[in-house]
């Protein structure tokens, strides 16, 4: 009987450490293919304190930036499936197969879902000095003055590069891409005003609009935000049917165990779901929507799909 109650106790004690921790005694590294300040980074560093909190196990955050995130995802599609590696990626990972003729990894072969964090819609954000209060007043200065309003992205394919596609499509006007290595600099140029516009995700976009210092013109998704109840999704505002909604997401290489990988997705739900992550992505604006792996896989391979249609549709093309 002591030496069960001895296994059950030790087993409780590794139930709550990180399957890296658990398998080579290295930290866990979630690798973010993006510069820090980004959504993706934001999130992926509140996970990491969070799953460090509950297990006392070293969770690291590893920026890997560049090319609209392949090289970052394509390090951990190389990486061991040992449980010491995992990815943070958000659209990009579905939109970048559709998108470029030829990317260095496979949605669906080289990697696992382990969960589907949070998600939240954009904003359609613009610099002080741009005279438009509303949609419907800077798609008439778009149309008023055709390529000449800028906007800021993270790269290609990325969160704030789809959704102002989207709006030139839907609104048949001429605004002009400027890519940046990651939301962080992409914010860093509206704020500066070197662009007039961008379409940053809600998360660390609220504290400059608060601030004042920039100014929020649309929400992306369905419905008004409860952080920013005054500001108008892009339907109401003058663009019926648009809807964009931005999504955060913990992968795994295809060659991690399934049992790791379900270790894995235990500790990260475990962690996102505790209530100070759950009021502090609330109060950031985000809903958090960890859950199981089959959800999470199902989810992903929508995302290809539904993005590839959009894609083809509105001629969205790399610049």
């Amino acid at each position: 009987m002591l030496r069960r109650a001895l296994v059950l106790g030790l087993l409780s004690l590794l139930i709550g450490l990180p399957a890296a921790a658990q398998s080579t005694g290295r930290p866990l590294r979630i690798v973010v293919p993006y510069p820090p300040g980004g959504s993706v980074d934001v999130v992926a560093r509140v996970l990491a304190q969070a799953m460090t909190a509950q297990s006392g196990a070293n969770v690291i955050v590893d920026n890997r930036p560049g090319a609209s995130g392949n090289i970052g995802t394509e390090l951990v599609a190389r990486a061991a499936g040992d449980g010491t590696t995992v990815l943070a990626q958000t659209l990009p990972f579905a939109v970048n197969p559709s998108l470029f003729r030829t990317v260095p990894y496979d949605p669906a072969k080289d990697f696992q879902p382990v969960s589907i964090l949070a998600s939240s819609p954009s904003l359609l954000v613009v610099h002080p000095s741009v005279p438009a209060k509303s949609l419907k007043e800077l798609m008439d200065l778009a149309k008023a003055q055709p390529g000449r309003l800028n906007y800021s992205s993270a790269g290609n394919g990325t969160n704030l590069h789809i959704p102002a596609e989207l709006m030139k499509s839907l609104g048949k006007i001429d605004i002009v891409h400027v890519p940046y290595q990651g939301g962080g600099p992409a914010m860093t140029a509206v704020l500066s005003g070197e662009v007039q516009l961008s379409f940053p995700n809600i998360v660390p976009a609220v504290p400059q609009v608060q601030a004042n210092a920039i100014r929020a013109v649309a929400v992306t998704g369905t419905t008004r935000s409860k952080i920013l109840p005054d500001v108008p999704t892009m339907a109401e505002a003058g663009l019926p049917g648009y809807d964009f909604t931005t999504w955060w997401a913990i992968l795994a290489p295809a060659s991690t165990p399934a049992a790791t990988v379900a270790a894995l997705n235990q500790q990260v739900t475990q962690a996102m779901r505790s209530p100070s992550v759950v009021e502090r992505m609330n109060k950031e604006g985000a809903e958090v929507v960890a859950g199981k792996t089959e959800e999470a896989g199902a989810f992903l391979r929508a995302e290809v799909s539904k993005w590839a249609e959009v894609i083809k549709a509105a001629g969205i093309k790399v610049d």
